[in-house]
């Protein structure tokens, strides 16, 4: 029996694809061993148990950004850590370590080498962190969802993904959908959301467009976020929410996507083929722009950018796109070309390579 030690978690960006492996593996051979580290503040404390996996703890130990006091305790946390890891590894004959990024990859990476046991790093984002940056440096394979990430050795593998949105028949359950949220399934929909927070440009943007959206015969599903407090203006053809629970009878739903682009969301619109106008987030270090680029280079979505979205904007250059069916129809054809749904197949045929080597 082989067993894996997947290494990741803080935010979904990491805990998503490691679940999605997580879950493949098992699927491929129930006797298959997964174990998962993660930290005990991370998102990965409440799913993973959730999902049914063990989940061993590792501390958290941030890589210190200025010298103070926390840099010079670094080495001593630091490596504290890396002891937790080489325990578990040698507790649990890990045969190998699959790392998604986040504060418990980087002494996962460490505790495998020098444990001699192979390790491979994916990076969801198309500028990758510190942690895979490092990792990369000696990994047995490295594996990235976007084409040009900066990873030494990197192979396109793609993103790993839910299992709601890889097997997602869009059409048969476009009804039930449109029942779902009280849209008509007949009409074209604009799906509009910016995370499970929300975004307050796009929905400031939309806040003084949805009349001009209605009148080109679409409607909107937008969701708001959980911390919005944008009223409901009642209209019918335009459905908000809070928050999405089923993001897959959405998207089943979604003619077009207005949305940010963290690497989950590009991933998924591209994998269903779904046309997008992407507004990457504009704190950070430019990572959500550099996700999106795939798709635009391919024509499968638009840019603009945080500053320029308004509602003079919207109705400028979102709606023009809305009337514009056979320029809709080449931005799908070109989006079912760029995205994959094979993420997690994929990731794991390059650890079984790696396994082997």
């Amino acid at each position: 029996m082989t067993t894996y030690l997947l290494a990741g978690g803080g935010t979904a960006g990491h805990v998503n694809p490691l679940l999605a492996v997580a879950d493949g593996l098992r699927a491929r051979d129930p006797e298959t061993g997964v174990l998962v580290l993660g930290t005990r503040e991370g998102l990965e404390s409440r799913l993973v148990p959730q999902r049914g996996y063990e989940l061993l703890t590792v501390d958290k130990v941030p890589f210190p950004r200025r010298p103070n006091g926390a840099a010079l305790a670094f080495p001593a946390r630091f490596s504290r850590a890396v002891k937790q890891v080489r325990a578990y590894i040698r507790e649990h004959g890990v045969d190998e370590v699959i790392g998604f990024g986040g504060y418990a990859a980087a002494p996962a990476y460490i505790a495998a080498r020098r444990e001699g046991v192979p390790f491979v790093v994916h990076e969801a984002n198309a500028r990758p962190g510190m942690a895979n940056v490092l990792g990369a440096r000696s990994a047995a394979a490295v594996g990235v969802a976007f084409p040009g990430t900066p990873l030494r050795g990197g192979e396109v593998v793609g993103m790993p993904l839910r299992r709601e949105i890889v097997d997602l028949d869009r059409a048969a359950l476009r009804a039930d959908a449109a029942a779902e949220f009280g849209l008509d399934p007949d009409r074209p929909v604009l799906l509009v959301f910016g995370g499970s927070l929300g975004a307050q440009r796009l929905n400031e943007a939309i806040a003084g467009s949805w009349r001009s959206i209605l009148d080109a015969g679409w409607q909107i599903l937008h969701a708001t976020g959980d911390r919005s407090e944008m009223p409901d203006p009642g209209a019918a053809g335009y459905a908000v929410r809070r928050y999405l629970d089923r993001m897959d009878l959405a998207f089943a739903l979604a003619d077009l996507v207005l949305s940010r682009s963290g690497s989950a969301t590009v991933s998924e619109i591209s994998a269903l083929g779904i046309p997008a106008i992407y507004v990457p987030y504009a704190v950070g270090n430019g990572e959500q722009r550099l996700n999106a680029a795939a798709a635009i280079d391919a024509g499968a979505a638009l840019l603009i950018d945080d500053a320029r979205l308004t509602p003079e904007q919207v109705r400028d250059e979102v709606v023009p796109l809305l009337r514009d069916a056979s320029r809709r129809a080449a931005m799908q054809r070109a989006a079912e070309q760029v995205g994959s749904r094979t993420g997690t197949e994929d990731l794991i045929a390059l650890a079984d390579r790696a396994l082997a080597g």
